[in-house]
């Protein structure tokens, strides 16, 4: 059993891909962690069992963002278990990291397209972060997960960018109003990173890729490894004094 002295970080999306690479770095700073999944449950159990072999907790649990109804039942088991096996029910850190993509010229993007964006990487985040508020510790962290395509654009994404600047401005937004709380909130914003997001694009794609990387000042796609440790970071007393900041991981795309 983790002690009640050990903080505790919330991480969506968790099974795999940027927020596995997430939630074991986290893990690496001493950190327990609570990761979720859509229907990938077989990565999550795998990802909390890399947690463990690190020596930190892990608890798994369902969680679809499209579903602020479904939220305070999530939160209620969450809550429940932590006070059972971790001797509290409050967390210290909550990381919006799951999300959708979906590319498509605007002129063929659906009205479903736009919604299925929006409830997941907008309307989900928002909703997930102000219910999740009784249960998260003063002096706290929320670390919100945006994208380059917030700042430049490549044609597909004019739904999935001006979302990711939505979550952009309501960082700054949190971390004025919580301020009496002493809770920080942040962005991080990678740019083309190779996972399976949004059909593995960034991985698969060879003439994409040749492209990121020609306008990446490094030369090259992301992966996963180039993210976790900066939101793991931001989890650290090192990272106290950040507030309300968009911090870019991109190698310099767009520069």
């Amino acid at each position: 059993m983790a002690t009640a002295q050990n903080k505790i970080a919330l991480v969506t999306g968790g099974s795999r891909g940027l927020g596995r690479d997430m939630a074991l770095n986290i893990a690496k700073k001493g950190i327990d962690l609570i990761i979720t999944f859509l229907k990938n449950e077989d990565g999550a159990n795998k990802t909390a069992q890399e947690i463990k072999d690190l020596g930190q907790e892990a608890y798994v649990f369902q969680l679809d963002t499209r579903d602020v109804k479904s939220f305070d039942g999530f939160l209620q088991n969450v809550c429940s278990t932590l006070k059972e096996k971790h001797g509290s029910d409050k967390i210290d850190f909550l990381v919006n990291n799951a999300g959708i993509g979906i590319y498509k010229p605007f002129t063929e993007t659906t009205e479903e397209d736009f919604d299925q964006l929006m409830d997941t990487n907008f309307k989900g985040v928002y909703f997930l972060t102000q219910k999740t508020l009784p249960f998260l510790n003063d002096e706290g962290r929320i670390i919100n997960v945006s994208s380059g395509l917030a700042r430049f654009s490549l044609p597909g994404s004019s739904a999935y960018g001006p979302m990711k600047a939505a979550i952009d401005s309501f960082s700054r937004y949190l971390a004025k109003e919580l301020a009496p709380r002493k809770i920080r909130a942040n962005v991080v914003a990678p740019g083309a990173i190779a996972t399976n997001f949004g059909g593995g694009e960034n991985r698969d794609n060879k003439k994409k890729r040749e492209v990121v990387a020609a306008n990446t000042a490094l030369g090259r796609v992301g992966e996963p490894e180039d993210i976790g440790g900066v939101v793991a970071f931001l989890c650290t007393e090192e990272a106290r004094w950040i507030n309300g900041q968009r911090i870019e991981a991109t190698g310099g795309m767009m520069l």
